[in-house]
């Protein structure tokens, strides 16, 4: 499987972006997609992942009720709408996949797409 990410850019504080991770290869295989972000000098962290067959969806705290994912299985494609950008939200965004596997793990990343939020 391989993954592309794009959509990064630079926006100011309250502005949105959407983020799009496009799958190839053996998709069939894909149990779920990821985002996860990390910022200068900080850790890699997750941000919300969906499931790639049933939809459910999760988020971590800091942008529950500002960022929603989704996916379109026709194109291969998840998305990640980013709503009331904050500073703080600025980092290297990637997305990842779990295949379908007793013990899955993000083991297929895309290359990172830069956002950068403007105060």
């Amino acid at each position: 499987v391989q993954l592309q990410a794009s959509g990064g850019g630079l926006v100011q504080a309250g502005g949105s972006l959407r983020l799009s991770c496009a799958a190839s290869g053996l998709t069939f295989s894909i149990n779920t997609v990821g985002w996860f972000r990390q910022a200068p000098g900080k850790e890699r962290e997750f941000v919300a992942r969906i499931n790639w067959s049933g939809g459910s969806a999760y988020y971590a705290d800091s942008v529950k009720g500002r960022f929603t994912i989704s996916r379109d299985n026709a194109k291969n494609t998840v998305y990640l709408q980013m709503n009331s950008l904050k500073p703080e939200d600025t980092a290297v965004y990637y997305c990842a996949a779990t295949m379908h596997s007793p013990t899955p793990r993000y083991d297929y990343w895309g290359q990172g797409t830069q956002v950068t939020v403007s105060s």
